[in-house]
């Protein structure tokens, strides 16, 4: 079965645009990125759209869908009313380079702004025999496809254009937070959560974790626990104590 639908997609580039109105065929079991694709073949030919595995592993074609931060190639035609105009807009938090393409260069920044993963120094390959329960925690996180709905939709970045030079975002607080649940990772990531990263700046809505693709848990399973071991190693008077009476020892 096949219907035409009505949409509105973003045109335009870093100087300017506006929504401009297509009908074109849908066609059953199609995504929003099948119709972009079919606008692009018969209606605009110059329409820019990223796009690259189109199976929701390499989270290219982020955009958002009346909206609504998604992926494209997983975004179903079906899930939409037949009479329904559907609104295609690029990523509002990061500055378009034309149609439904941004520029995304932040979040390269900040994924270079985390220290990289630091194993002991003494340790040899077949050392160290890790069991599942001392990854599964942090293995969650390694699903991520960095498509970057969530830093997308994270008010803390999205709505305060200041708070992007001392605010990671969810992406990469949740780098901080895997890398701080290895067993084998040996910096102590708190100082620079706290300090560099920004991770006070997040108060733990959750709309990061409500758009992200993969389903992590990134505001239960990543932020919260982060922010309480920094709350612990800050805040807390009986480790303040501790450490000063470690350090005295010292």
């Amino acid at each position: 079965m096949s219907y035409d639908a009505r949409f509105k997609v973003w045109r335009g580039d870093a100087d300017g645009g506006d929504l401009q109105d297509f009908t074109v065929e849908v066609n059953e079991g199609e995504v929003v990125l099948d119709i972009i694709h079919r606008l692009q073949a018969t209606q605009a030919p110059d329409l820019a759209v990223r796009w690259n595995c189109k199976a929701g592993k390499c989270g290219s074609c982020s955009a958002e869908v009346n909206g609504r931060p998604r992926l494209l190639c997983m975004t179903r035609m079906s899930t939409f009313e037949e009479s329904q105009t559907i609104t295609v807009t690029p990523l509002r938090t990061f500055p378009v380079q034309r149609d439904l393409v941004t520029d995304v260069s932040f979040n390269y920044q900040k994924a270079r702004e985390v220290q990289a993963f630091s194993p002991p120094e003494d340790l040899q390959p077949g050392d160290y025999r890790m069991q599942q329960v001392d990854v599964q925690r942090s293995q969650e996180f390694r699903k991520c496809i960095e498509c970057f709905l969530c830093q997308d939709v994270c008010h803390v970045v999205r709505d305060h254009e200041d708070n992007k030079q001392a605010f990671a975002g969810p992406r990469f607080l949740m780098r901080v937070a895997e890398l701080d649940m290895h067993p084998l990772d040996t910096a102590d990531r708190r100082p620079a959560a706290r300090e560099q990263h920004g991770l006070g700046y997040c108060n733990i809505t959750k709309c990061c974790t409500e758009v992200c693709p993969e389903h992590i848990k990134i505001t239960d399973n990543a932020l919260i626990p982060l922010k309480e071991r920094v709350v612990d190693r800050h805040y807390d008077p009986v480790v303040w104590l501790g450490n000063k009476i470690r350090r005295r020892k010292d």
